[in-house]
């Protein structure tokens, strides 16, 4: 497909014989009786499904206060337990019996085997929360799907006071999401469920081929604005590269004894020459480029908007897809099981009995930005991906998980729709015993699976899978190969960008050069030791090659 025409798939759906013109516009106690009618609450009118654009730069913002300086009332409410559990019908009931005699046995065994049922049917009875998470959530509600918080009283004073203290809106923008607003997100339509496998989504939004059409011109509109964005800089670089010949060209001193006689050329002059007729060229090369990629660029936001239209046409506006919230719940409850593991605490309400988080622990909106930003101070590179010769940054989406789990999971390294600018989706537990390490896991995960697909059926041979992969295979290491990566990546980022060797030389010598630490990590860690001024030494060698 040549530069700026409308996608052939996209023009099919669409009916489009022809391109459109590029300059046409497209425009806990004693919990009995306390339950309430079995009538559901209605979810208000979803959101329409919107293009959004994923900045491919930037930073991270400062977060400046960690929690609210007034906490909220929320849990104070005499009414909270009823509420959370009202409209939603028999299993509510069911859950809420089983509950009962949860709390009131003393037997061990017992206790064990109501523990158990309460598992199973709490994320039963959660589902119906779920699917009216896209409308407005009554607050116990919405705190039990954000923080698994069923009844205050199951909590401590301290425990109480913890939560009603952490900021509930997203005011950082960042795509940091607790489950009442993935959910939100899901059913509306503004994100794509996270399975990948072909699922059926629901009338009540849009197809899936529909909505995989217009991630796709998302993404190309998005990677297209980025290529347009590094070609002018190039161009600009290129003219300020003229501007200094030319200055240099036009200096002349006087001729000695004839003062209104400016000097001949120097030798240093006359090799501008040749450069000055080489930067013209880039620079015509530079040009045409940019008129290529803003053709491109134009093309696709048209495509993006013909889609967009398309989407409102076919009655996806303003309605609510539960099937989309029926089928990320399935999702988000596997993997809320990976994350605590098999021999992990998988009791799914916050209580005092389990809760041993410090706050800093504890996986809020504004702790994880904190770590995120550490991460990438001494990682740059760990949100990035190439397309097209360009890296870009890419945040991925971070789903809060309300669960006792230590490890933080990468289930999607991108969406399948759209390689080139979709953002990843990880998840992180909210209690885990450190969170810096759970992300840490997550961000390795995510790092191992971008890796892998870069180099695609070479995986095993090049890049840094390929090398990693050989230096396992050629030691006959047995185990999951990704964990090892995870745990070597877990110490790469927490003992060697300290100077504590941890790793194996080679090991070592593979992450540095396709995981590479921040420059001001390189300068600090040469000093250390030889080992890591003789990396640093490499990288000098590989710069010189490569001029």
């Amino acid at each position: 497909m040549s530069q700026g025409e409308m996608d052939p798939e996209i023009a099919a759906l669409l009916g489009t014989a022809a391109p459109p013109s590029s300059d046409g516009a497209q425009s806990v106690a004693d919990f009995s009786g306390l339950l309430g009618g079995s009538t559901g609450l209605d979810a208000g009118a979803g959101e329409e499904m919107a293009a959004v654009e994923v900045e491919l730069s930037g930073s991270f913002p400062v977060v400046t206060k960690k929690f609210a300086d007034t906490p909220h009332n929320a849990f104070n409410d005499p009414a909270y337990y009823k509420t959370a559990l009202s409209g939603e019908g028999d299993i509510a009931q069911r859950f809420h019996g089983i509950l009962q005699k949860f709390l009131k046995a003393t037997d061990l065994a017992d206790r064990g085997i109501f523990r158990q049922q309460i598992i199973t049917v709490y994320w039963d009875f959660l589902l119906g929360v779920a699917k009216k998470a896209p409308g407005t959530l009554p607050d116990p509600k919405k705190f039990l799907l954000r923080f698994g918080i069923l009844h205050p009283s199951l909590l401590g004073p301290e425990e109480k006071k913890l939560f009603s203290k952490i900021v509930v809106p997203n005011v950082y923008s960042e795509p940091v999401y607790y489950l009442d607003e993935w959910f939100k997100e899901i059913g509306t339509g503004k994100i794509r469920i996270s399975t990948t496998d072909e699922v059926q989504v629901g009338k009540t939004n849009v197809s899936a081929k529909m909505k995989g059409l217009l991630e796709k011109a998302v993404g190309k509109r998005d990677g297209a604005k980025g290529l347009l964005k590094g070609k002018d800089d190039e161009r600009m670089k290129l003219e300020n590269a003229l501007k200094e010949r030319v200055t240099l060209l036009t200096e002349h001193r006087p001729v000695e004894e004839l003062p209104e006689i400016h000097s001949l050329f120097t030798e240093a002059q006359k090799k501008t020459f040749t450069e000055i007729q080489s930067v013209l060229k880039q620079m015509f090369k530079a040009d045409h480029d940019l008129e290529l990629f803003l053709k491109e660029y134009n093309q696709s936001v048209e495509d993006v908007q013909l889609l967009t239209e398309k989407v409102a046409a076919e009655g996806g506006a303003g309605e609510t897809d539960t099937q989309a919230v029926d089928t990320e719940f399935g999702t988000i409850r596997q993997i809320s099981k990976m994350t605590i593991g098999r021999q992990g605490n998988h009791f799914p309400i916050l209580t005092h009995e389990y809760f041993h988080c410090m706050p800093q622990d504890v996986a809020t909106r504004e702790n994880i930005i904190t770590q995120l930003t550490w991460i990438e101070s001494i990682d740059p590179e760990a949100f990035c991906r190439v397309y097209r010769n360009k890296m870009n940054r890419i945040v991925p989406y971070v789903i809060l998980i309300p669960g006792y789990g230590d490890t933080g999971i990468c289930w999607e390294p991108f969406d399948r729709y759209n390689r080139a600018t979709s953002r990843g989706r990880i998840a992180i537990p909210m209690y885990s015993k450190s969170l810096s390490l759970a992300l840490l896991a997550a961000v390795g995960d995510l790092r191992w699976q971008n890796a892998k697909e870069k180099a695609a059926f070479y995986w095993m041979e090049e890049g840094l899978t390929g090398n990693y992969y050989q230096w396992v295979a050629a030691r006959k290491l047995k185990g999951d190969l990704k964990q090892f990566f995870i745990n070597d990546y877990v110490l790469w980022m927490t003992k060697e960008s300290e100077g504590t060797q941890k790793l194996d030389k080679e090991v070592r010598g593979i992450f540095w050069r396709y995981m590479p630490f921040a420059q001001e990590v390189k300068e600090k860690l040469k000093g250390r030791s030889f080992t890591y001024q003789e990396l640093y030494q490499r990288d000098l060698n590989r710069a010189k090659s490569d001029m």
